[in-house]
């Protein structure tokens, strides 16, 4: 067995953000592998990361490839302004991130679940206004998040748990302003593939 270089390591974590960029990976996905290129010791533990994934077409570029466009299984781009009036307006399952992303909240909340999209771009922007409501985004672990904003008789809340993202990992960056409500940003693990078991329903969200 041949050891791996750093180079070769880093090659490895751009296709797969390359990958991800088409739509060929989802979040969790480019988390889990990239996370695995960087703990690799050989080249025979690299080179099943990139093994079902084609060739990378010259110059192209995560933010360049298919963004704003729908993306074939990987799911359709979301629209780049969201509203969660009265409720409504939920994301999950699979559907691509646009680098730039607007939820509104009135009376109620659109939550996002990130753990099968795809991202349109390595770092992604979603700016969450709330009045009387919010929204939960849940997060993959293995993931970079940012939470900024402010919340007026409300609250903004992080809650993530596993290890730290490894470096190159997907940056999810949430600006949140909430009055009379909040936004919780969060990690969640999806049981159905860990222990394929059904994933339980979340309890009702309290207005």
């Amino acid at each position: 067995m041949t050891r791996a270089s750093d180079a070769e390591r880093e090659a490895v974590v751009g296709r797969l953000r390359d990958a991800a960029g088409e739509g060929r990976l989802t979040v969790e996905e480019l988390a889990e592998r990239i996370d695995a290129a960087y703990a690799a010791r050989t080249q025979e533990e690299l080179e099943p990361l990139t093994a079902d994934l084609p060739a990378a077409a010259p110059g192209a570029s995560p933010a360049a490839v298919g963004e704003g466009m729908p993306v074939g299984a990987a799911g359709a781009t979301a629209p780049s302004v969201v509203l969660g009036i009265l409720g409504g307006g939920d994301r999950r399952g699979r559907w691509r991130v646009p680098e730039r992303m607007t939820v509104v909240n009135v009376l109620g909340g659109a939550d996002l679940d990130l753990r099968e999209a795809t991202l349109a771009a390595p770092e992604v922007e979603i700016r969450v206004f709330s009045l009387l409501g919010g929204s939960d985004v849940i997060v993959p672990e293995g993931v970079h998040v940012e939470l900024g904003g402010f919340a007026v008789l409300g609250g903004n809340d992080l809650k993530l748990t596993g290890p730290a993202p490894p470096p190159g990992a997907p940056l999810v960056r949430v600006r949140a302003w909430s009055l009379l409500g909040g936004t919780d940003v969060k990690t969640q693990t999806p049981r159905r593939r860990r222990h394929g078991l059904p994933e339980p329903p979340e309890p009702p969200r309290l207005p």
